[in-house]
């Protein structure tokens, strides 16, 4: 019976259902992408796109090398150091340049202080029969260099040695064992150093590198050509003219330079033999030799007058006699001292006109070398401003002051010049007669300036910097290292030397896997389902096991 009832219960209610209208089967589908509503969409393209872990460690990677290169290398830097080391005829002597670098890639120095350099003697060329004694000449100026640099910053301090006219008058074989000894010390030295910075350079680059530095002090170095002021040294070894040229020049004496815009054709030579030292030896071994004809002819003794030296100087006899000719002439040579500025200024010159008949141009003022028409303002340095500083010559002083101040020195009697000049030694008085009349034979009688001509200056420095092709030669080589197309900071990171890749390597891993957490640990687990009741569907988000 209770069965019955069941059974019937049951069809009446399929009957019911049977008489009611129909509801459709669930159907799980997308809905049209036309709805906003993407929120509660089953399609999984529909929903916020979580950034992948490969984007993420790329743009922490990417942000953290321009945080690098913002903090590290975009940030003002303190003072950076770099040494030269000047290997002239007479003397060593080391260069400290303590500078900047600002915002628009221009070298700033430091000069307040004053030149950092000291010079020890003899010069490289000395030391040809013993190389292996220049160490003790370098040691004395690295041990400044050590001084003036702070010891953080020695290992990224370039030092370079360039060697000048001593060497040049070496032959190479020579010059490679002196430098040679020089590398050996250099490498030990604390300091950045590569065996080919040490170096014999030409003449025309000294020549080059003390026009840039030149410039570079009276601020026109990057503007007109025109502006520009040429150079005119006289070392120990050798002169240096260099000068900008609107001619066309053969290419054995042109050098061509770039500084912002502008680019520079010049006429570099340098005149070996030309220097003062060398000159006034040239000139003595001439009087002996007797080029200028003896003054007497006593009983086995000759004597020879030397204009260019003050009356009343006594020639010490052992340093008269030459070699070859000690072994050739049974006669002693003597010289005699007579002062005379106007006769040492002809000598002078002859020296500076030797070899003029071999000039295969029309223009050979000095020897046979061909030089163009001066063109410009001129700097003379050098010895050039020691002697005007001696005779107490203002910076503008002219040609004719130089001569009258040479004439009167030249007359004076020796007894009363050292007096006068207590605080100098013998060796340095004696050469000013002969450089004054030099001065007036090279640059007027030779070189054509008049005596009056106010284009040319006697200088060591503009300002506070330093006239020296030092600090010319490191001007170019570090221009040209702001210059070059690579980006310099990317160039710093990868370099063996260098921790900072290391330190950005093990800085990224750090963020990566830190970036990695988070978004493992931030990333919702969710879940769509069709809420029957609100009859849509919904997305839920399933609690972290």
């Amino acid at each position: 019976m209770r069965r019955l009832n069941a059974r019937h219960r049951v069809d009446s209610e399929l009957k019911t259902t049977t008489n009611q209208p129909k509801m459709d089967p669930i159907k799980f589908q997308t809905r049209p992408n036309s709805r906003s509503t993407s929120l509660f969409s089953r399609n999984p393209r529909q929903t916020k796109p979580t950034p992948s872990l490969f984007a993420i460690s790329v743009s922490v990677s990417l942000a953290l090398l321009i945080f690098s290169y913002i903090f590290i290398f975009s940030s003002p830097v303190s003072t950076k150091y770099g040494i030269i080391i000047d290997g002239g005829s007479t003397g060593t002597r080391i260069h400290v340049f303590r500078y900047r670098v600002d915002g628009s890639k221009n070298l700033v120095f430091d000069f307040k202080e004053g030149s950092d350099s000291l010079k020890v003697n003899p010069g490289l060329s000395a030391y040809v029969e013993y190389p292996e004694a220049v160490s003790d000449s370098l040691g004395k100026l690295l041990e400044f260099g050590r001084k003036k640099v702070p010891r953080k910053q020695l290992a990224e301090t370039e030092i370079r040695l360039m060697a000048t006219a001593g060497l040049r008058l070496l032959d190479v074989e020579l010059q490679e064992r002196i430098l040679e000894e020089c590398r050996k010390v250099l490498r030990v030295s604390g300091f950045k150093f590569h065996d080919e910075w040490a170096s014999v350079i030409t003449g025309s680059d000294e020549g080059v590198y003390a026009w840039v530095v030149a410039n570079y002090a009276l601020g026109t170095l990057g503007g007109n050509p025109l502006d520009t002021t040429g150079i005119i040294e006289l070392g120990g070894a050798s002169a240096q003219v260099t000068f900008f040229s609107s001619e066309p020049l053969p290419s054995k004496f042109s050098r061509s330079i770039k500084f912002g815009n502008f680019t520079y054709s010049l006429y570099s030579y340098s005149f070996l033999h030309f220097g003062q030292d060398v000159a006034h030896e040239s000139l003595r071994e001439s009087l002996i030799k007797g080029d200028f004809g003896p003054a007497s002819d006593s009983l086995n003794k000759v004597m020879y007058m030397d204009p260019c030296t003050p009356k009343g100087y006594l020639f010490p006899s052992s340093n008269l006699s030459l070699g070859y000719m000690a072994e050739k002439s049974k006669y002693s040579s003597e010289l005699q001292a007579t002062g005379n500025f106007s006769e040492c200024r002809s000598a002078a010159l002859m020296l500076l006109q030797n070899g003029k008949e071999k000039c295969s141009n029309y223009r050979c003022y000095l020897g046979s070398v061909f030089m163009p028409k001066l063109q410009g303002k001129f700097l003379a340095t050098e010895n050039f401003f020691h002697t005007s500083k001696f005779f107490r010559l203002h910076q503008r002083a002219s040609l004719s002051d130089v001569m009258m101040a040479g004439q009167h020195f030249c007359g004076e009697d020796w007894s009363k010049l050292k007096k006068k000049h207590q605080s100098l030694g013998e060796e340095e008085l004696l050469r000013y007669c002969f450089s004054s009349a030099y001065i007036v034979a090279l640059l007027h009688d030779s070189l054509g300036i008049a005596l009056d001509d106010e284009r040319i200056s006697f200088a060591n420095r503009v300002e506070n910097i330093p006239l020296d092709w030092a600090l010319g030669a490191f001007i170019v080589q570090n221009t040209a290292k702001l210059d070059a197309p690579q980006i310099d900071w990317i160039t710093t990171i990868v370099s063996n030397d260098s921790p900072t890749l290391f330190s950005i390597i093990a800085v990224s891993a750090i963020l990566m896997f830190i970036a990695w957490f988070i978004l493992k640990w931030r990333k919702p687990e969710l879940k769509t389902v069709y809420d029957l009741e609100k009859g849509r569907y919904i997305v839920t988000r399933i609690g972290r096991k």
